[in-house]
């Protein structure tokens, strides 16, 4: 297809889907109660829809008192159901797919249910927003001059009884519009590649033939890629190898740690960056102005946004409001009902609005201590089962514990750094930080993927802490007793470094 009929067809989009959003943009809260009324009709006759009689659900009222908010371990029996085949259980279309993301305290992997409306409704016209979007507000843009360097997933897709599972980005590669095919690379064969390391030069090869505009994908990962882009290369940066180079629209994981090497191999004042707001259960925010860290979140994907404040959250005075009643400035935990068949479920992100009109938000962390600085999404509940199995096998006991990330810095990987106070010493530290990585990717799956052939992660380090550390810490900042805490995993390196610092 010509260039000229590209950007023709794209222009024609553009204007037709910025008058859509500016609908929602004037009319939040009436779209919003709109959709959620469209979604219980739909669902009327299903399984969960016949349990909770959606058919006499005429108001949010009614809808939040006989609905509860659910999380994955609520749902997962029906979600195995599902996964073996049956159908009609929380959603009237056959769910054929199914993305696999990082595990819960259950089970290693979570199996989130993606049905074709959840494809077409939200993610592709995600993707299709995020490109609008970007060139609304950058009209000389010359993205369909050549092509988007995606990285999706390294991982395959699996089929079991029927219905398929694998990243969300094999998901969405594996089922991609023309538009998106084409314009894109490397191939669908070679995004689909299990084997990362053989996957890596394949889009290398492919990739350096073509003129790329743009690149997409997750920070850590696309960092692996353009250090190796420019090692096989020899060049100094990557305009070097694509002269062309105008974005990077990225998402899943916080861009901040990554931005100083990006903008290293990026030297350039006029290169835009742009994030988007997803998960394996939908996509729901997106940069919709340069050189902004906020996110319009958007309202027409066949998602009902619901939040839970913070300083209630798992309290007896937990309450759960619509977007109408958010209010600037709060921390709220997301609960949403989906058109792939969530209903009131909690994704266990936490955001904070900087604006309501329009609805604009800052992704601020997990509803439980985590590290999720590469895409590991390393839990609480993976910690604790790690320690448990390690301590077992080395006959040894922890009084405290904390982990922390080591950024990537100048070319070298990242890892997780752990300092751990023992009641009861292992007799070999090395064997037991060893066990101790090797249960993280056990039990966790993403986290497994990360540590694969320390391409993204190397082995985590392991400090012994001095008899008493972590007592003198919180005495040092006045929280002994009372409901003061070691926070156990972090995104930064705050209460990683300070405990370093005093372990002498």
């Amino acid at each position: 297809m010509p260039i000229p009929l590209v950007n023709s067809i794209a222009s024609w989009f553009l204007k037709k889907r910025i008058s859509q959003i500016e609908h929602f943009l004037k009319n939040p809260n009436e779209v919003q109660l709109e959709l959620l009324v469209n979604l219980l009709s739909t669902a009327k006759k299903t399984e969960i829809g016949k349990q909770y009689d959606f058919t006499t659900i005429t108001d949010y009222k009614t809808f939040t008192e006989r609905i509860p908010v659910t999380t994955y371990e609520d749902i997962q029996p029906m979600i195995e159901r599902s996964r073996k085949g049956e159908s009609n259980i929380f959603w009237p279309k056959p769910i054929k797919w199914f993305a696999k993301s990082s595990g819960t305290t259950n089970a290693k992997s979570k199996f989130i249910p993606v049905s074709d409306d959840s494809l077409e409704y939200c993610h592709y016209a995600a993707s299709k927003d995020l490109l609008c979007m970007y060139l609304n507000n950058n009209p000389g843009a010359q993205l369909f001059n050549g092509k988007s360097l995606r990285l999706g997933g390294s991982k395959e897709l699996y089929e079991q009884n029927g219905t398929y599972y694998g990243d969300l980005s094999a998901i969405l590669i594996d089922n991609l519009p023309l538009w998106a095919e084409f314009s894109s690379t490397p191939s669908s064969k070679v995004s689909l590649m299990g084997d990362w390391e053989v996957k890596i030069d394949a889009i290398i090869k492919e990739s350096l033939r073509e003129n790329v505009t743009s690149l997409a994908g997750v920070p850590s990962w696309m960092l692996v890629l353009m250090n190796e882009v420019l090692e096989q290369t020899q060049k100094a940066n990557l305009f070097e190898v694509w002269p062309n180079l105008e974005a990077y629209f990225h998402g899943g994981v916080s861009f901040a740690p990554y931005e100083e090497q990006y903008r290293n191999l990026l030297p350039s004042d006029t290169f835009k960056y742009y994030e988007i707001y997803n998960a394996s259960e939908g996509f729901f925010a997106i940069q919709d102005r340069n050189n902004s860290d906020e996110l319009l979140l958007m309202l027409d994907y066949g998602i009902f946004y619901e939040f839970i404040p913070m300083d209630t959250f798992h309290t007896p005075d937990q309450k759960v409001i619509p977007l109408s009643d958010v209010e600037v400035g709060q921390n709220y935990a997301v609960v949403i009902t989906t058109n792939g068949g969530l209903w009131r479920y909690m994704i266990g992100d936490t955001i904070r609005f900087t604006s309501v009109d329009p609805y604009r938000v800052k992704v601020t962390g997990r509803t439980k201590h985590h590290i999720n600085v590469f895409g590991e999404e390393l839990i609480i509940e993976n910690a604790e089962d790690a320690l448990r199995r390690v301590c077992v096998a080395t006959k040894s006991k922890i009084v405290e514990y904390t982990a922390g990330p080591i950024f990537m810095h100048n070319g070298e990987k990242g890892a997780h750094e752990w300092i751990i106070e023992f009641k009861k010493a292992p007799e070999n530290i090395d064997e037991f930080a060893f066990l101790l990585d090797e249960a993280l990717q056990n039990i966790n799956s993403d986290y497994e993927a990360k540590r694969f052939n320390n391409m993204t992660l190397n082995s985590l380090k392991l400090n012994v802490a001095r008899p008493g550390l972590f007592y003198d810490w919180l005495k040092k900042k006045d929280k002994l007793g009372g409901q003061h805490k070691i926070p156990r995993l972090s995104n930064q390196r705050l209460y990683l470094d300070e405990l370093l610092q005093m372990n002498t």
